[in-house]
């Protein structure tokens, strides 16, 4: 066992450069609950099991490494959807670039706001659900986070909210270090599309705890990219209640290291969870490392879920998929579905995949697949006969191969906005 004064050295050094953000006796005993928790556990190293494939080093230094600014003229993802545009700089709220946060069937706050406030229902959400996603698997960073965190959004819904909200992260600072922390509640027989886009900071932790209560929708849709410089570790906690309906699709590129986990707990009959994602990583831009990492729990009778990652990585680009279905006793009538597949467009890139299955109930229907492979060369002559370009032919068999994941998006124009952002990168990175 390691000596505990081992663990407290980087920990310390860690939170050193950190404040808190709050003022009601609720807040800070949620903080002082996710320090306790993090001093317990320690930051991550890469000889812990779920860290074996991604190197946290530069997630839990001290300061964020330098992050140069990307400058494009490439229109910003979600830029035709009518959405209420949140936008934060560097991690810090920008009243001025936001719309106004009023919107039918939805209520909207600053968390800076709500953790001053002596009574709020987030009490009741601010990091409980990091909390119970914390067992079986340790996430350090999520704590962190919970503790240390300096803004984001809390979002209740109550009705169908007229319009998506869209989080924008905008990235003006080589240094900057943004930690930000939302809330999402959705009420009895309410829904909300949350997006999300922008590369946020240097470095970039965010954590996203997700309520859905009975006959409630949540869906989410995400794009990760543009500065290729940046760093940043995720995490979505999301519990959902019967005949609810949590979906959740995010895009990548660029970024030297992208790691984002989801922890999703199904807690009642007849609902359905669909996790989705692909990434697209070139090491010719620099280094690129992207893991996803995903623990479904099923505790509950006749629900749904869906893991589908889909992963193209070229020029040394690697990749890493983690993902995990635990099916409790209880549990009947379960269709669990878990699938990560990545395309290698040469020899030097490479993927490290660890599905996993655990099920304690005997009437389900559970399955799980993983295959890494190179371009169908049959499928790629075909089109070389019918006149298609070599560059042009392998980005129409990228597409194809992603297509499974992209399907998971249930707005057709979202769907859409993704294909052109992904068509954009295969042709400005094609070879």
């Amino acid at each position: 066992m390691a000596n505990p004064a081992e663990k407290q050295d980087p920990l310390q050094a860690r939170v050193d450069g950190l404040s808190r953000t709050g003022g009601a006796a609720w807040a800070g005993a949620a903080q002082d609950q996710a320090m306790q928790r993090l001093a317990s556990m320690g930051m991550p190293k890469k000889r812990d099991e779920y860290w074996r494939y991604t190197d946290p080093t530069t997630l839990t230094q001290p300061a964020a490494p330098r992050a140069e600014l990307f400058q494009t003229d490439e229109v910003m993802p979600f830029s035709d959807v009518d959405r209420l545009k949140i936008v934060f700089v560097d991690g810090v709220f920008d009243a001025e670039a936001s719309d106004d946060l009023s919107l039918e069937g939805v209520e909207i706050e600053r968390l800076a706001d709500v953790l001053s406030t002596d009574i709020h229902w987030a009490k009741d959400l601010y990091g409980v659900l990091e909390e119970r996603g914390q067992t079986p698997v340790p996430r350090p960073l999520a704590a962190l986070n919970t503790a240390y965190a300096s803004d984001g959004v809390v979002i209740r819904a109550t009705a169908k909210a007229a319009k998506p909200i869209s989080l924008i992260y905008l990235h003006k600072s080589e240094t900057s270090d943004a930690v930000l922390h939302h809330l999402v509640k959705v009420e009895q027989g309410a829904s909300v599309t949350v997006l999300e886009n922008g590369p946020a900071a240097a470095r970039f932790s965010k954590v996203m705890e997700v309520e859905v209560a009975d006959g409630g929708a949540f869906h989410h849709v995400r794009t990760q990219g543009r500065d290729h410089k940046r760093r940043a570790n995720t995490h979505m906690f999301t519990r959902i209640g019967e005949g609810s309906v949590y979906k959740s699709f995010t895009l990548t590129v660029n970024g030297i290291l992208t790691r984002n986990e989801q922890v999703v707990e199904i807690t009642g009959d007849n609902a359905i969870a669909h996790i989705a994602g692909a990434a697209l990583g070139d090491g010719a831009t620099g280094a690129f490392h992207h893991d996803d990492t995903v623990f479904v729990t099923h505790d509950a009778v006749d629900c749904e879920s869906r893991q589908v990652f889909k992963k193209v990585l070229r020029n040394g680009a690697e990749g890493v998929f983690q993902g995990k279905i635990l099916v409790k006793p209880d549990a009947q009538k379960t269709d669990g579905y878990q699938l990560s597949q990545a395309l290698l467009l040469d020899e030097d890139s490479s993927f490290q995949a660890k599905p996993e299955l655990e099920i304690y109930a005997d009437d389900v229907q559970c399955s799980h697949g993983s295959t890494t492979g190179a371009i169908d060369e049959e499928a790629l002559f075909y089109l070389r006969s019918r006149g298609v370009s070599h560059g042009e032919a392998i980005d129409l068999l990228v597409l194809a191969f992603l297509a499974e994941a992209i399907d998971e998006i249930e707005d057709e124009t979202l769907r859409d906005d993704i294909l052109t952002r992904l068509q954009g990168w295969l042709d400005r990175h094609r070879g």
